[in-house]
C-alpha cells in the first residue's frame, strides 16, 4: 500500500544542511493501523508528509498503491491528496465556519453539487456521532468533538489513507482513549490505512499492529507491537520502552520487608498461567505478592509481578530457579540474607 525506499529529506539553512529522515525503508501493508514513534525531532512527521507529498523528498522513492508518487504533479498530485486524509494535534478547523461547512468545504472544492456534499455531511457526522453538532461552531466544542469533526473531514473524499500527525496529544487520557477507538472501528469499518506518528508508546500499545521506531532521521527497528514491547533489540528503543513499562516496586513497601524480593516479568501464555502456585507447591516455599499488573497489547498478556518468597535458602533457590525457567525474566530485587 505504501512504502519508503531509501528516503532521505534534508533541509538547508544558508551554507549548512540538516538530514531531518535518513535512508528510510518502510513498508506499509492496505489496511493496517500503523504507528511511527519516536522523541521530538526524530524525524516522524517529515517522513508521514512524504506520503501526500507536503514534504518532497530530496532523494529515495514513495509508493502508493505500487507507484511512484515523488514526481506527481498537478491532477496527479490532487487525485493522491483527496485520496489522503490528515488530521492533526491543533485539529485546524476553521473557527468562524459551522461544523457542517468545515466538512463542506472539502466537498464543494472536489467540484460535488450541494445534494451530494448535504448527503455527504450528513453521513460523516452519523460515522463519528456528531450529527446534532452539524450548525456548533469549533469554539462550543470539546476537544474530542473538535478531533472527531477533523476525522469527518478527512474522510470526506472516502479517502483509503488516514494520516494521524500527533493526533490525540492536545487530547486528555478518557478523550485520547474515545479517538483511538473511534479510529479503530473506522479501520474495521472502511478497511482504511491508518499511519500514526506519536511519541506516546501508550497510543501504539492500544490501537497499531506494527510499529516503526524513529531516532535521529533513522528507522531503528521495525516489528509488531508486542515484539517491539516484549524483544526489541536497539538501545534507543528499549529506553523508550522503559519509560511507558515503567512499574516499580516503591521504596515504602521493601523498607519493612524480609526474605527475598523478586520481579518475574511474563509474556504470552504464561501471563495466565498460575506459575506461583506451581513453585509453591514443587519447591515447598510460600509467596506474597506486592504489586503487579497485566496488560494486553493486541490480545497478548504482559505481566509484571514483584513477589516476596519466604522459605528455606535451599527451597528459595529451586523455586527462583523454577520461575526463571518458566517465565520470561526473574530478578532478584532484594534478598536479606544474600546467601545466593
Amino acid at each position: 500500500m505504501i512504502e519508503f525506499k531509501n528516503v532521505n529529506v534534508s533541509f538547508k539553512n544558508g551554507d549548512k544542511e540538516f538530514s531531518a529522515v535518513k535512508d528510510a525503508s518502510l513498508k506499509i501493508e492496505k489496511g493496517e493501523i500503523f504507528g511511527i514513534v519516536g522523541s521530538s525531532g526524530a524525524g516522524k512527521s517529515t517522513l508521514l508528509r512524504t506520503i501526500n507529498l507536503l514534504q518532497p523528498v530530496t532523494s529515495g522513492d514513495v509508493l502508493v498503491n505500487g507507484e511512484s508518487i515523488v514526481g506527481y504533479k498537478s491532477e496527479k498530485l490532487r487525485n493522491l491528496r483527496r485520496n489522503t486524509g490528515m488530521i492533526f494535534q491543533h485539529f485546524n478547523l476553521a473557527d468562524n465556519k459551522t461544523v457542517y461547512q468545515n466538512i463542506a468545504f472539502v466537498l464543494k472544492a472536489a467540484g460535488k453539487s450541494k445534494a451530494d456534499t448535504d448527503k455527504r455531511v450528513k453521513e460523516l457526522l452519523e460515522l463519528v456521532n456528531l450529527t446534532e453538532k452539524s450548525d456548533s461552531y469549533p469554539s462550543r466544542l470539546s476537544g474530542g468533538q473538535k478531533q472527531r469533526v477533523a476525522i469527518a473531514r478527512a474522510l470526506a473524499n472516502n479517502a483509503e489513507i488516514l494520516l494521524c500527525d500527533e493526533a490525540t496529544s492536545a487530547l486528555d487520557l478518557e478523550t485520547t482513549a474515545s479517538i483511538l477507538t473511534l479510529l479503530k472501528e473506522l479501520n474495521q469499518r472502511l478497511g482504511i490505512t491508518i499511519v500514526i506518528i506519536t511519541h506516546e508508546l501508550d497510543v501504539v500499545k492500544s490501537i497499531c499492529s506494527r510499529v516503526a521506531v524513529m531516532n535521529s532521521g533513522e528507522i531503528v527497528e521495525t516489528g509488531g507491537v508486542y515484539d517491539i514491547f516484549t524483544k526489541s533489540e536497539n538501545e534507543f528503543t528499549k529506553q523508550l520502552i522503559s519509560h511507558t513499562l515503567k512499574f516499580d516496586l516503591p521504596d515504602e513497601v521493601l523498607a519493612n520487608i524480609k526474605g527475598t524480593v523478586v520481579k518475574i516479568t511474563y509474556h504470552g501464555d504464561n501471563a495466565n498461567n498460575p506459575i506461583l502456585s506451581y513453585a509453591a507447591n514443587t519447591c515447598g516455599v510460600g509467596f506474597n505478592i506486592l504489586l503487579g499488573k497485566i496488560e494486553y497489547i493486541n490480545k497478548v498478556p504482559l505481566g509484571i509481578l514483584y513477589v516476596n518468597i519466604f522459605g528455606e535458602a535451599e527451597s528459595i533457590k529451586s523455586a527462583l530457579q523454577y520461575l526463571a525457567s518458566h517465565t520470561e525474566s526473574t530478578e532478584v530485587i532484594y534478598d536479606e540474607n544474600k546467601s545466593f
